[in-house]
């Protein structure tokens, strides 16, 4: 059985940092590409970060140079640090796993940054 689980969100100031892990089991973890969504409220879910299995690394235009996506294949994790954190960065944030035609989700967790 495939589980992504996510934790780390959590209430923070503007300006404040969060780091979300992300502990994969059920996968061969190493050759899936791994990636960060989110989902604000009346919105879509949209792409937060993505990390190949080679460590190739994309971004939302939003988030670049305030998130770092990195992944560690001996824990089965992948991590999303967060800093200089806006209110617009509300939202649940979910784990995503993807290798060819497969893809599983977290369950999600709550970012919530006040202003």
């Amino acid at each position: 059985q495939v589980q992504l689980v996510e934790s780390g969100g959590g209430l923070v100031q503007a300006g404040g940092s969060l780091r979300l892990s992300c502990a994969a089991s059920g996968i061969i973890f190493s050759i899936h590409t791994m990636g960060w969504y989110r989902q604000a409220p009346g919105k879509q879910r949209e792409l937060v970060a993505g990390i190949t299995r080679g460590g190739s690394t994309n971004y939302a235009d939003s988030v670049k140079g305030r998130f770092t996506i990195s992944r560690d294949n001996a824990k089965n994790t992948v991590y999303l640090q967060m800093n200089s954190l806006k209110p617009e960065d509300t939202a649940v944030y979910y784990c995503h796993a993807n290798f060819a035609r497969s893809d599983y989700w977290g369950q999600g967790t709550q970012v919530t940054v006040s202003s």
